[in-house]
């Protein structure tokens, strides 16, 4: 499945989100969990599904081999 490309604008926020320390990145990471949860997203295709958890499954097993 083809990942899905960033405007300039959310690469520079995660960019940004990624340089800050880690208790400010909670927060930050908090009050947009507070924003989003009322939010009405549509149901997540399989192809979806699958390739979330893909990434997720690649992203452990990077972080285990780095151990």
């Amino acid at each position: 499945m083809k990942k899905r490309s960033m405007t300039t604008l959310v690469k520079e926020l995660l960019s940004t989100f990624g340089s800050l320390p880690e208790s400010e990145r909670l927060e930050i990471a908090v009050e947009i969990l507070k924003r989003v949860t009322n939010l009405d997203f549509p149901p997540l295709s399989d192809n979806d599904l699958v390739w979330n958890a893909e990434e997720l499954f690649f992203r452990i097993r990077s972080t285990r081999n780095r151990l």
